[in-house]
């Protein structure tokens, strides 16, 4: 996501992380730290949910975009249900051969559904836009 902020300058902008190392990098901006959590265990699952839900009641993004995993899923989810945000998923750049789990999740809940691999371009999606490199 830091590699996206230079397209954000001027606009109102907050991060969301699960490493608060991260805060430090965009200074200027509004930060939050979350939990990490996977599918694996989902009493941090629950409690990242209510973390995420409580940012966007803050918040109340227009826009949400990701870069993923599960934080990421839910945070579109729950931005595009309760807060009719509009969301864009960018799938991770590690995922070269096909969409991650969480991508594919994303899906229903985004309304720019990308990936940074041209190969995996499909029509239906998701959509190749360019790489953030």
């Amino acid at each position: 996501m830091r590699r996206l902020a230079p397209a954000l300058d001027g606009l109102d902008v907050a991060f969301v992380s699960v490493d608060k190392r991260y805060a430090e990098a965009v200074s200027s901006h509004r930060f939050y730290t979350v939990v990490n959590a996977t599918r694996w265990n989902r009493l941090r699952l629950v409690r990242l949910a209510a973390q995420l839900m409580l940012v966007l009641i803050i918040e109340r993004p227009h826009v949400v975009i990701t870069t993923g995993a599960a934080p990421g899923v839910i945070a579109l989810a729950l931005a595009k249900l309760f807060f009719h945000s509009r969301t864009i998923w960018i799938d991770s750049i590690a995922n070269c051969e096909q969409m991650s789990l969480s991508g594919i999740l994303a899906r229903r809940f985004s309304d720019a559904w990308l990936t940074q691999w041209p190969q995996l371009q499909r029509a239906g999606g998701p959509d190749y836009w360019g790489a953030v490199l």
